[in-house]
Formats: structure tokens, C-alpha cells, sequence
């Protein structure tokens, strides 16, 4: 039969589980929140390339989309192969370029190296001093350019001047959708609205005024600026432009510098603008929250959506608890976030990213799409405050890559969706902190209030004198405390038994001893009472006195345990205190003549009533004179009485040794004696102030002694509640 034992938790075991629970909820809490923010990297990675995959399917063998933008072309050169930005906002047609976004970065530089034709008297004359910066956009239906020019000597045309290649011009050649070539020549005779004509040939051809390309003519203190628009149906995807330097009115064109010679369509450069059905593709992406780029082969934007600021993924959604108006959310929103922010950062709001330029993207990713693989990665913006997620994806025509798909996202969504579960973790281990405390304070209250009620049992079980005065209740609780209070209890029950086994001792010896003592006194008796011997009559003498002295002592054994029985049983009666006090000293004057006595007695106490055992007050003042006539020195004991804070105060002084330190409050216990081995003439057991303390203690007094000194000696004080006058 198996034995079944009760399951124990300690209290040990106890604050080690609590204290392993709160320690390990903080750190599961942040390796969750941890691989959380992992997994939804993951996550966000893996669907910015599905987003880019989706796209790029779209994009997917339709070679229109591309051919028309030039993206056929094996290569292309810089400042003849050229771009049109995409526009945000409308320009305004007034010579400046203040609403240019990034003129100076964006603006393409032609000057020597662009050089198209220099007049053969200036081939080895003066050096090129015409030059121009230029940047194309794209807004709406129309392309449009500006162009800045620095020219040392502006020429106009003249007003009755038919020629419109004699002066300071800029001339433009398109082949627009359908294929057909056209040259423009901007040719005016003042500053203000451009003069626009198309021509085929300016020596036998008149030129035809053409409306539809719109500008302003601006002077500057360098030169001249021309700002355009052009129709986006009068552009294909070939272009060239040409600036004519004429430095004398009249005068013939000294030099001409141009993106490409734009006499014969075969040597037009090529243009790219965002493409609007691409863009409108593209713009259908736009509820992803990403920003979307378009590339082609080489690298230039054909189409673009989304900002990467706003580009914070699909996570970065306003949480319903937001708007919570509860108690506790107002509290975390006025204490406890501000708070939890002195450790979290919260996702940038605005950042710096030039990465890209608006033109041309590069990086890995995208060389890597364009070599056929999707490939993504993380990076840094420039001041280091945001990551971006970048996912590339080829776009295939014909089994060949023309391009790529570029999506970017931050992972401000993804931080803001750890510092949320971060807060929250932070709100919960806070709350349960909290909840611990009061756990444990409760539980620390509960073994402290058990501690300190075993501590009473016991100081109220034993008295100040070691006497057992009533049993420890045990404790059933099955713990450390109960088993501490079970065996408090065996204790005091054991050291009580002992104790009963002591104090009846005296009196059982007592009372075994005498039989046989008699019976030798008795036979001493006879045995002196025969002829003996003069040398057997001191042996006999000598026996009798051992048996005198064994006699005392049982006396005093005995004497102890009577007065503690007779004080049970006495009766109390009104009796005068001083009276009793000067009684007692005329006999001890009496018995010990050889002393001194004095009393002194407050004159304010001519007589004391007082309500006790007036037998009983002598036998205390016996032993308590007997014990300072014995240790005196000067052969003078002193009794003074008064009345102090209603106790009735006696003392009684003597002169001579003074008491050791370790027995001041030893000395009315039982059994204790400080005399020396010189000083017992008759046997003493230590029990005569035990018995004045039994006494004092009946009165519900007090006794203690003292040493005092000049001279020294000792001092014993009872003190004698006055409440117990009649």
C-alpha cells in the first residue's frame, strides 16, 4: 500500500516561483516583440517583391510601352539622349526658373564639347563664348524646356528683317508619333512671347508661324533665357535642339552648340517622358502604400508613383485603440508613453533620401533586375534616420529584359507596430508589477502577522523568569511557519513538564528525605544516651549537627513551594503599610543589635492603606533585610519610602560589595546565590528573594536591584501599586 504524502510549497519555493514569474515575463515579452519585428520584415519583403512581381506581369511583353520611349537603343549618350522629368505642378511660361524643381542639379551643361558648327574665320579665333544649361519636363499634354544661355553679345532680329536665321536663335527638330520630321526655329525681334516658326529649308522656303509651341523671351545680365511648351502629340521619342551664336546684327552664325544636329532625322537624339499609360498602370498600384518606380534598360524613369515618405507599407494603419477615451489609455497617454519614449524612437515623420535621382536609378537591386533576377534590400537614407525595403523586378519583352519594376517601402509601419506591442508589453509587465507588489506585500504581510503572532504565543506561554505560565496552541498550517509553530509548541509542553518536575521536587525530596532523617536523629538520640566512648562522643556530636544542617535545609526547600501554595489560597485585607513597615524594623533592631537601622518616611505618607497580606509583607521584608544585613559593610542598613506616580516606592540600601554585572537581573530567580564559599556559615539554596519576588509578585509589585556607589553598595527597590489601597 503506497504511503500518499501531501504536496508542500514552502515559503522558499513560493517567492522563488513568484520571483522567477515576474523576472522571466519581460524578457519572453521582448523576444516575442523581437521575433515579431523579424517574421514581419519577412513579411513586408515578401510582398514588396509579390508587389513588384505584379506589376512587372502587367508590364509583361508589350513592346509599345517601351519602343515609343526609346528603350530599344543598345545605349545612350549623355546630354544627346535626353529626359523629361515628370512635373508635379504646371509651369508657368514666364522666363524664370524659380518653379523649375532642382534646376541647377537637374540642368544638363552644353558648351565646347557640344559644339556643332563654328564659322571657319572664327576656327582658330576667339574662343566659344556661347554657352547654355537645359532641363525638359513633362506636365499634363505638353513637354516642356527651359533653356538658360550665356552669350557675351545679344543680337535680336531685326523688326523689317525677313531672314530669321541672322540673329541670336534656338532651333528645335522633333519626329513626333507618326514619324514625320519637323525643325522649329525660335527666332525673336525683342524680349517677351517667343517667335515661333517651322521650316524646311530657310533659303527657299518661307517659314510658317507656328502657335502651338509657346514661351517667353527673357534678357538676363549673362544673356538670355527661353522657356517653352510643346505639345505632347508634336514629340515622338526623337529630339534635338540647337542654340545659334550670331555676334553682329545682320551677321552670320559664328557658332552652334546642341544636344544633336537637328538638320536630318537621322541624327536627332532621343527623348524620354514618363510614359502616361505606363503611368496609369502604375498608378493603379497606388493603394499599396508604396512608391513605385518604372525603369528601362537603361535605367531611366519611365514612370513613377507614391512618395517614399507615405511609403510606410500596408501595417501602418491607425490602431482603433487610439481613439479609446478609457481611464487607463488616458493614463498611458499622459504618464506612461511619454515615459516608455525616453527609450523608443518613434519612425521619422521626414527624412532625407537623394538616393535616386528623379532620371536615372541605380543600385544593386536594380542591376540585378536587369539581369533577369528579382532581387531586394535594405538600405539607410542619407541622414540615417529611416530604413527603406527596395524590391526590383525585370520586365521581360520577347524573352528579353527591357526594364524593371522598382517598389520601396519603409519600415516605419513595421516600428511603429513594435513600439505599440513594446507599449503594451510595457503596460502589461508595469501592471503586473504592480499587481506582484501588492502580491507579495499581502503575502509578506500574511508570514509576518503569522511571525508575529507566534512571537506573542510565545512571550505570553513563558514569563520573564522562565516559568511556563500556559501551552502554544499548534498551528495546522503545512508550512515552514506551521512546523515551526509545532515544534515551539513540543518545546514549551516538554520545558513545562520539566518545569513542574523541578518545582515539585523541592518538596517531594522534602518529604522523602525527613522519614529516614528522623530515623537517624532518633537513633543518634539513643546511641547518645548509652555509655560511649569519650572519643565516640564527638563523632556522635558531629552527626548530629550534619542532620541539624540537612534539617535546614529541607526547611528552606520546602519553605518556597509552601509560600506559593499559601499565596494561591490568601485572602487580602485593608491593612496600614507604614505601620507594618516600623513594626518590622524595631524587630530587626532587636535581632540584630549589632546594626544599624534608619527609615525615612515622606511626610506626605503618615499612614498607608494598603489592601494585601500584611503576614506576607514582613516575610518579604525578612528576607529582603536579611540578605542586606548579611552583605553590609558599615554595619547600617537604610529604609526610605515614598509615593511616586501612584506606586508606593521602598527601598533598602546597604553599603559593602557590589553586585556582579551578569546577575543584576538574575537575583530573584530561584536557586541563585551570589555569596562566596567564606560567607556560608549555614546553608543557603538562593531562594530567600525568590520567595520576596513571589511575594512582590502577588501584590502585583515589582522588586529589582541595583548597585549604587559613594560608597558602594547595593540597592533593593519594590515598587507597590497604590491602586490596590482600600
Amino acid at each position: 500500500m503506497a504511503l500518499s504524502l501531501p504536496i508542500r510549497f514552502g515559503l522558499r519555493s513560493k517567492l522563488f516561483l513568484l520571483s522567477t514569474f515576474l523576472f522571466s515575463i519581460p524578457w519572453f515579452g521582448y523576444q516575442y516583440v523581437w521575433e515579431m519585428e523579424k517574421y514581419l520584415r519577412y513579411g513586408q519583403e515578401q510582398t514588396l517583391v509579390g508587389t513588384a512581381r505584379a506589376l512587372a506581369t502587367t508590364l509583361h511583353d508589350r513592346p509599345n510601352l517601351f519602343n515609343s520611349h526609346a528603350s530599344f537603343l543598345p545605349s545612350v549618350e549623355q546630354g544627346r539622349d535626353l529626359y523629361g522629368y515628370q512635373l508635379k505642378n504646371p509651369i508657368r511660361l514666364d522666363g524664370q526658373y524659380r518653379d523649375w524643381p532642382n534646376f541647377t542639379s537637374r540642368a544638363h551643361e552644353y558648351g565646347q564639347d557640344h559644339l556643332l558648327y563654328r564659322q571657319e574665320a572664327n576656327a582658330t579665333g576667339k574662343a566659344l563664348t556661347m554657352e547654355f544649361k537645359t532641363t525638359l519636363g513633362k506636365y499634363d499634354k505638353y513637354l516642356y524646356l527651359f533653356f538658360s544661355v550665356t552669350d557675351d553679345k545679344l543680337v535680336f532680329r531685326d523688326k523689317n528683317m525677313i531672314n530669321i536665321n541672322r540673329n541670336d536663335h534656338l532651333e528645335l527638330a522633333f519626329v513626333d508619333q507618326a514619324g514625320k520630321f519637323s525643325r522649329y526655329l525660335i527666332s525673336n525681334k525683342k524680349p517677351g512671347w517667343l517667335d515661333t516658326y517651322r521650316i524646311t529649308d530657310l533659303e527657299n522656303n518661307i517659314p510658317v508661324v507656328t502657335p502651338q509651341i509657346q514661351g517667353q523671351w527673357l534678357t538676363t545680365p549673362q544673356g538670355y533665357n527661353i522657356e517653352l511648351r510643346v505639345p505632347l502629340s508634336m514629340v515622338g521619342d526623337k529630339i534635338a535642339f540647337a542654340v545659334h551664336d550670331v555676334d553682329q546684327a545682320q551677321g552670320k552664325v559664328s557658332h552652334t552648340v546642341g544636344s544633336a544636329d537637328p538638320r536630318f532625322a537621322k541624327t536627332l537624339g532621343t527623348v524620354l517622358v514618363p510614359s502616361p499609360e505606363i503611368e496609369r498602370i502604375v498608378r493603379s498600384m497606388r493603394y499599396t502604400n508604396s512608391s513605385i518606380w518604372v525603369v528601362d534598360q537603361h535605367h531611366r524613369v519611365l514612370a513613377t508613383a507614391g512618395d517614399i515618405r507615405q511609403a510606410a507599407g500596408v501595417w501602418h494603419k491607425k490602431s482603433a485603440n487610439s481613439e479609446s477615451t478609457s481611464w487607463w489609455r488616458g493614463l498611458e497617454q499622459k504618464w506612461l508613453i511619454p515615459l516608455y519614449y525616453m527609450v523608443l524612437t518613434r519612425p521619422p515623420s521626414d527624412f532625407i533620401d537623394q538616393l535616386y535621382d528623379a532620371s536615372n536609378l541605380t543600385g544593386k537591386h536594380i542591376v540585378g533586375a536587369l539581369k533577369g533576377a528579382a532581387t531586394s534590400q535594405w538600405r539607410l537614407t542619407q541622414d540615417q534616420q529611416a530604413v527603406i525595403l527596395s524590391a526590383a523586378y525585370p520586365i521581360f519583352i520577347n524573352n528579353q529584359v527591357q526594364g524593371a519594376v522598382i517598389v520601396e517601402e519603409t519600415t516605419n509601419g513595421i516600428r511603429t507596430l513594435r513600439n505599440r506591442a513594446l507599449e503594451k508589453l510595457f503596460s502589461s509587465i508595469l501592471a503586473i508589477m504592480l499587481l506582484g507588489a501588492v502580491a507579495f506585500f499581502l503575502f509578506a504581510s500574511r508570514i509576518s502577522s503569522r511571525i508575529r503572532t507566534l512571537r506573542n504565543q510565545a512571550e505570553q506561554a513563558i514569563d520573564e523568569h522562565g516559568r511556563i505560565k500556559q501551552a502554544l496552541p499548534p498551528s495546522s498550517t503545512n508550512d515552514e511557519i506551521g512546523d515551526l509553530s509545532r515544534s515551539f509548541t513540543t518545546a514549551v509542553n516538554r520545558l513545562s513538564q520539566y518545569n513542574h518536575y523541578l518545582e515539585n521536587m523541592s518538596s517531594r525530596l522534602s518529604h522523602e528525605l525527613r522519614t529516614p532523617i528522623a530515623v537517624v536523629r532518633t537513633s543518634l538520640e539513643n546511641l547518645s544516651m548509652q555509655t560511649m566512648p569519650e572519643s565516640a562522643s564527638a563523632y556522635i556530636d558531629r552527626a548530629q549537627s550534619g542532620i541539624t544542617r540537612l534539617n535546614l535545609i529541607l526547611t528552606n526547600m520546602s519553605e518556597a513551594t509552601r509560600i506559593e501554595q499559601m499565596l494561591h489560597t490568601t485572602d487580602k485585607m485593608d491593612f496600614d503599610f507604614i505601620q507594618v513597615l516600623k513594626g518590622c524594623v524595631q524587630g530587626y533592631q532587636q535581632i540584630y543589635p549589632n546594626i544599624s537601622f534608619a527609615i525615612d518616611v515622606d511626610e506626605q505618607l503618615e499612614t498607608v492603606n494598603f489592601l494585601g497580606s500584611p503576614e506576607h509583607i514582613a516575610q518579604l521584608l525578612d528576607k529582603v533585610v536579611a540578605n542586606a544585613v548579611e552583605f553590609t559593610q558599615d554595619k547600617s542598613v537604610k529604609l526610605a519610602i515614598c509615593e511616586e506616580k501612584s506606586q508606593l516606592l521602598l527601598t533598602i540600601s546597604n553599603n559593602g560589595e557590589l553586585l556582579p554585572e551578569q546577575m543584576q537581573g538574575r537575583l530573584f530567580d530561584s536557586m541563585v546565590s551570589v555569596r562566596s564559599s567564606k560567607r556560608q556559615e549555614q546553608p543557603h539554596l538562593g531562594l530567600g528573594l525568590y520567595i520576596a519576588r513571589l511575594i512582590c509578585e502577588f501584590h502585583q509589585g515589582k522588586i529589582s536591584a541595583s548597585n549604587h556607589h559613594q560608597p558602594d553598595g547595593v540597592t533593593v527597590t519594590i515598587s507597590l501599586p497604590l491602586g490596590s489601597k482600600s
